[in-house]
């Protein structure tokens, strides 16, 4: 059965192609054999044919059972929930139309009259509850006496409008529907409310009683079902011998293969004279007609003697036969000798074109060698001028005595070439130096009638077999064109090196030495061989101008300059790499709380998409420094961010484009002389300490970014002041000549030696270790730091009290005073008295206030609330809500970072 499913897949249609196996089609991208990548299909998979049938049965099977219950116990809460709807609001619409219930709400205590109504009316319709309550909502009756003269939760407002309120609600009895109704006078004026509930585990329940026979009768279909799959898995796993689906595809996938790329005929004859199968090739060597399966052989048109020997199915070896104008060798066994059908096989072989090939590989050989060569040879540098000038050389002298290539500027500038500019000749080789040839470096235009104007002009080859005949080709240059002929060059081809539709220019081969003059089979040698050069000059050009690109690019993208700051004092460099433009980058960012941020990342590859790439993690860290977040959790949503650039950057293929990049982020605070630290699969960073010890610190090395499941930790260190923290990108210590630990220890070594020196110079020590030109980018940050003074910092604690606000402005005018800034008293006492009265008024003790006097004034107010505050606009009629928005009036800037230990809550006023 497989092997006739495999004849009709790949039976030749009409048009005389071959269909596509039916199991290749169904793993293209796109199919249904997409399906295997999920779960499900591969815990099939592991199985055979017969297995998985049995397997998908019982699973639709317990699939209806699940449905049909889930249905059932569906309706049944639907069912339960309209009749406790209908029953409570018929029990409260009847009790409120009953006469003496509008005069009961009169009297001066209606409990008496109307609770025991209430109680008798609750036990005979059995409902839970039946409440009587005045238009105020204050219940006059309930089950449990406790709660009369309460207000009853619920909603009445549309029922004291004249309504009728149904609504489902969660009570202390359970999940239950309840109805308010009004109760009306005689003039139709609403004097009260009466409102029944009843829990919805009190109605319905039909399903408990359906449930076994639904069960019942899923294990009864089940049963029957298991015994039909596992009749017909039977059967099928004896006809697929246990063989899984993929065993199948496979096997015949590879006789598919083999059949139809043999160069051989292949036939298959039936014991009853019939072909049942023949590959491509003996289609070909045969002319079979396209419905020549399951016709007999003796009606195929064939030759008398070749359809005898193989409709009679005897043993033959290399017999000859004519066929056509064909000499076939053919060879034919039997096959039922080894347990198959009856039927025979038959192999043919064209030895009439084997001798034909045979005698023109020889004279095809030495171009064949050529073009190999030029296969390897040309296009070994993304250089245009020298893949020109391998071209020149790989002709001269084997093809040509004379060979020259001419391009337009424009393509050595890496941009696209356009029709009528001049040319120049970029490269060029002869058997000899002295030819009267154009020169290197030299520019010109081609006139219309020489051959290389008509190249220029049609795109196409030209070729003068004898140029002292070609006509229109001496006006180029009289005189040049008579030194040349005089030189003895007799013959030319010219071809225009094409990319696409691009002519970038000529490629120009003449002889002299050689008497024989070029003919169109050396034409096609010549096109052949510019063809190849002209995809590497073009790529070569597509490259000088993404080279460019990325330079412009990258250097839009790093930092111009550094920001003002003075926590730390840096030096950076940048240094790019031997050939092209990487990832590389590094950035500094001031915060809060005179805090400062080194970051430096690697972006994996070279050229724009690397530039680009390494352009969006610098925009992000800017964003996401902005929020005063921890490395670790800014390192987490980079993370994030390059998933998401790997998903928006997968090709139609479906084969992920992964980004590879690193990063490393400190946080530095001068106040504290803390520094945090994350890093993502990032080289450690170095730290000089002022007594001239180097030391790598220990932090966490996190997976790169983009790779995922794995959170980022932080190491904290206290610097001394006078550090020095160098960060750098793996450029610096890691080199295709030396591994890692050789880089770290020559860093380790170079810092030591420049140890005092100014963060400058200790940059330019590391370098001058370095190659002078790097094979991949280096970047480097040498950051010094500095101390803020005790004098500089104010801090008190605040206690939790409103009356405390006032000394925290008396304290603060106090300070700036002795700071010489009596002109921020005002705006600064409002800053902190906001400040202080929110951490109060809404977050939690202990609750501090810090001043810092820095390159602004800074002021902090922390508490152990982690609850952040929100900017809003109060209305005119509100008492407060005006606080942030004063803030956010009198400070240059204000925002909340988050800590350990709860929130600081930041406001910066410029000094005067």
């Amino acid at each position: 059965m497989v092997r006739q499913s495999g004849r009709s897949d790949t039976r030749p249609s009409r048009s005389g192609t071959r269909r596509a196996p039916l199991a290749r089609r169904e793993r293209e991208p796109g199919g249904p054999g997409r399906i295997r990548s999920g779960r499900l299909w591969s815990a099939l998979s592991r199985r055979s044919v017969a297995g998985q049938v049995f397997v998908l049965q019982v699973a639709i099977v317990l699939l209806l059972v699940v449905s049909a219950v889930v249905a059932l116990v569906l309706q049944e809460q639907h069912n339960s929930t309209t009749e406790a709807r209908n029953r409570s609001l018929a029990v409260a619409q009847t009790f409120a139309d009953a006469p003496g219930t509008a005069a009961a709400l009169r009297l001066p205590d209606p409990t008496t009259v109307l609770q025991p109504r209430a109680e008798a009316v609750r036990k005979a319709t059995g409902v839970d509850f039946v409440v009587v309550m005045n238009t105020d909502g204050i219940r006059y009756t309930h089950p449990r006496p406790d709660r009369i003269g309460k207000k009853f939760v619920g909603t009445i407002g549309p029922a004291l409008a004249g309504g009728v309120v149904t609504e489902r609600v969660k009570g202390t009895i359970g999940e239950l529907v309840q109805a308010v109704v009004p109760v009306r006078d005689a003039n139709g004026t609403v004097v009260g409310l009466v409102s029944a509930g009843i829990t919805t585990a009190h109605v319905g329940g039909t399903a408990d009683q359906q449930l076994p026979l639904m069960l019942a009768a899923a294990a009864a279909a089940l049963a029957l079902a298991t015994a039909g799959t596992a009749l017909v898995s039977r059967r099928l796993l004896r006809q697929t011998h246990g063989l899984g689906p993929d065993e199948m595809t496979r096997m015949y996938e590879h006789h598919d293969a083999v059949l139809h790329s043999v160069r051989e005929g292949v036939l298959i004859v039936g014991g009853d004279g019939r072909l049942m199968l023949a590959n491509d090739e003996a289609r070909r060597l045969l002319d079979l007609p396209a419905d020549a399966e399951r016709r007999r052989v003796v009606d195929l048109g064939l030759d008398a003697r070749t359809s005898t020997l193989i409709a009679s199915g005897r043993v033959a070896t290399d017999e000859v036969h004519l066929v056509k104008d064909r000499l076939l060798a053919v060879n034919q066994r039997p096959i039922e000798v080894r347990g198959g059908p009856p039927g025979s096989v038959i192999t043919l072989r064209d030895s009439t074109e084997l001798r034909a090939l045979s005698g023109r590989a020889e004279v095809a050989r030495e171009r064949l060698n050529m073009l190999y060569d030029a296969g390897v040879g040309i296009g070994t540098s993304l250089d245009v001028t020298r893949t020109a000038e391998e071209l020149t050389e790989l002709a001269v002298p084997r093809f040509a005595d004379y060979a020259a290539i001419d391009l337009y500027d424009a393509v050595l500038k890496g941009e696209e070439p356009k029709p009528g500019d001049a040319l120049r000749r970029v490269a060029s080789a002869g058997v000899r130096k002295d030819a009267p040839l154009y020169p290197v470096g030299e520019r010109f235009e081609f006139v219309p009638s020489s051959p290389q104007g008509r190249c220029l002009e049609t795109g196409e080859s030209v070729v003068e077999p004898r140029l002292r005949d070609a006509p229109g080709w001496r006006a180029q240059d009289v005189e040049l064109t008579a030194r040349i002929l005089e030189f003895g060059i007799h013959s030319l081809i010219t071809v225009p090196l094409r990319a696409g539709n691009l002519v970038l220019g000529l490629a120009n081969f003449c002889r002299s030495q050689k008497i024989a003059p070029f003919d169109t089979e050396e034409l096609a040698l010549a096109e052949e061989l510019v063809a190849r050069a002209a995809v590497s000059i073009d790529n070569a050009r597509r490259y000088t101008r993404e080279h460019s690109m990325a330079v412009t690019l990258q250097r839009s993208l790093l930092p111009r300059s550094l920001p003002a700051q003075s926590a730390l004092d840096i030096a950076y460099r940048y240094l790019p790499a031997q050939s092209g433009v990487g990832g590389d980058w590094f950035d500094v960012l001031p915060l809060s709380g005179a805090r400062v941020a080194l970051v430096v990342g690697d972006v994996v590859g070279h050229g724009l998409h690397a530039a680009a790439t390494m352009g969006r993690l610098r925009t992000a860290v800017h964003n996401f420094a902005a929020l005063d977040l921890q490395p670790d959790e800014l390192l987490g949503l980079l993370d994030e961010l390059v998933s998401r650039i790997d998903q928006d950057e997968t090709p139609a293929d479906g084969m992920a484009t992964i980004t590879g990049a690193t990063c490393l982020y400190a946080i530095y605070d001068p106040v504290s002389r803390r520094c945090t630290l994350a890093r993502a699969g990032h080289p450690p960073p170095a730290l000089a300490r002022p007594d001239g010890g180097v030391e790598f610190p220990d932090v966490p090395a996190g997976p790169p970014l983009g790779v995922g499941g794995l959170p980022f930790e932080t190491a904290e260190l206290e610097l001394p002041e006078g550090s020095s923290l160098v960060l750098y990108t793996d450029g610096l210590v890691e080199d295709r000549r030396r591994d890692i630990d050789e880089g770290l220890e020559l860093l380790a070594g170079a810092l030591e030696s420049a140890a005092g020196s100014t963060p400058d110079a200790i940059c330019a020590a590391v370098l001058e270790r370095l190659p002078a030109r790097p094979s991949d980018d280096v970047a480097l940050i040498v950051a010094r730091t500095r101390a803020l003074g005790a004098d500089r910092i104010a801090e008190w604690g605040v206690p939790a009290d409103p009356a405390a606000v006032s000394e925290v402005r008396a304290k603060v005018t106090r300070q700036l005073a002795d700071w010489d800034l009596d002109g921020l008293s005002f705006t600064t006492e409002l800053i902190l008295s906001e400040l202080v009265t929110n951490a109060i008024r809404h977050g939690r003790a202990p609750i501090r206030v810090q001043l810092l006097r820095d390159r602004t004034l800074i002021c902090e107010v922390s508490d152990a609330s982690t609850t952040s505050p929100h900017l809003r606009y109060a209305a005119s009629t509100d008492e407060g809500g005006r606080g942030l928005f004063l803030v956010a009036q009198l400070a240059d800037r204000w925002g909340t970072r988050y800590t350990p230990a709860g929130k600081v809550i930041w406001a910066e006023q410029p000094l005067p």
